[in-house]
């Protein structure tokens, strides 16, 4: 390759709440020669970013339009609800939608689970934000309902979080241009995937090789005799010896004429 030669480099969007660590880790040594930079980008401008170009593909939260874009699932996030350590929720292990019914629950403008608002009792604004609505949950002025990756991602010391029962879920998915399947999104699908390094899309199976015949004891070939030994009933066989030891073998006399 010479000076002027740009290696080939893969474009991985995420949005907030996914850690694509360990297929990076992969995919650095699978390819160590195809760089791998990552795109961050807010939940709600992924899918136009993968759109116009600006990644190879990404960790997305469903739902996508299939029209232009495939997508392949792959977790269902636990939905939480974030409280103050004070709270008295946090004396259960988790809560369901109808014990937020008399809470105010924030509901952000970048909000990620799929309803058009939240259980409980709305604030008078909606936060910008994700991390703006945790701010102010920190100041008591009501509760954030979030997948847990995202509690864990905008973790405060003053506030916890217990799952919540009875209310959407967040579905995280690859997903990736269609008419923009190359061969570099494939080796990432296989790396998501699980696939090993051995393995392609598409590869045939490996044909059996044929086993090395073992020498048949029972062939046709005859058997060498031993050494000093000669064949049944050959001189020096165990006939001849008998015949040996007891002379010829003797008849009756015959008359004289």
């Amino acid at each position: 390759m010479t000076g002027s030669e740009v290696p080939p480099a893969f474009r991985l969007a995420y949005v907030p709440g996914v850690t694509p660590a360990k297929w990076v880790r992969i995919w650095n040594e699978r390819l160590p020669g195809t760089p791998l930079s990552l795109v961050a980008v807010p939940a709600g401008e992924a899918v136009d970013l993968l759109r116009d170009g600006g990644a190879d593909a990404g960790f997305v939260r469903l739902p996508v339009d299939r029209a232009d874009l495939s997508a392949i699932p792959l977790y269902t996030e636990t939905t939480v609800v974030v409280i103050p350590k004070d709270h008295e929720g946090t004396a259960v292990e988790e809560l369901s939608a109808e014990d937020l019914a008399e809470e105010i629950v924030l509901h952000p403008l970048d909000d990620t689970l799929d309803w058009e608002r939240p259980p409980g009792r709305p604030a008078f604004e909606r936060p910008a934000t994700t991390e703006d609505a945790v701010e102010l949950v920190a100041a008591g002025v009501g509760l954030l309902v979030v997948p847990q990756s995202l509690a864990r991602l905008y973790h405060r010391k003053d506030l916890t979080y217990r799952p919540l029962t009875g209310v959407p879920e967040s579905r995280i998915a690859l997903s990736w241009p269609e008419e923009k399947t190359t061969d570099l999104v494939e080796e990432f699908i296989g790396i998501v995937r699980g696939r090993t390094v051995n393995s392609t899309r598409g590869r045939p199976p490996t044909p059996p090789q044929p086993k090395a015949k073992r020498a048949d004891k029972k062939s046709g070939a005859p058997r060498k005799p031993a050494a000093g030994k000669t064949s049944r009933g050959g001189a020096g066989g165990s006939g001849g010896a008998k015949n040996a030891k007891g002379g010829a073998k003797r008849g009756k006399p015959r008359r004289r004429p």
